[in-house]
């Protein structure tokens, strides 16, 4: 696999969150061409598409950021509608990271607390399983 694309709505909040809150690393940017990007994904031009990547544990993940009108709103989607659903993350201290949520942008979903297991959601609405390193 290369990585996961997440299109993001403010793409240097979604990189705060992702590097300082979760501990992803920058690996590399880049400003993809328009008409190749328009004709790729099927959207029509201007397509302003800039893509961060960052890494975790050898998992990559594509911020994808559309500076344009039109894109369509973020939403909460649910775990069970079709599509990728959440990212699913081992953090050392569940309890420490769930306090600092808030300050990064993304909210804490406090009725799916089981413990060892939480769900987070990120500044656009992506859902995060967090599970506690034992």
């Amino acid at each position: 696999m290369n990585w996961v694309g997440l299109a993001v709505t403010d793409l240097a909040r979604s990189r705060r969150f992702y590097e300082e809150l979760l501990g992803f690393t920058y690996q590399r940017e880049l400003e993809a061409p328009d008409q190749a990007t328009s004709k790729l994904l099927q959207i029509a031009p201007p397509v302003n598409l800039k893509a961060v990547y960052l890494t975790l544990d050898g998992f990559v993940l594509e911020l994808l950021h559309f500076d344009r009108e039109g894109n369509p709103p973020s939403r909460n989607r649910p775990m069970n509608e079709p599509g990728f659903t959440h990212l699913s993350l081992n953090v050392d201290d569940l309890a420490g990271l769930l306090k600092r949520v808030p300050e990064f942008g993304g909210t804490v979903i406090e009725d799916s607390d089981v413990g060892p297991a939480i769900c987070i959601r990120d500044p656009d609405g992506q859902l995060i399983e967090l599970l506690a390193n034992s």
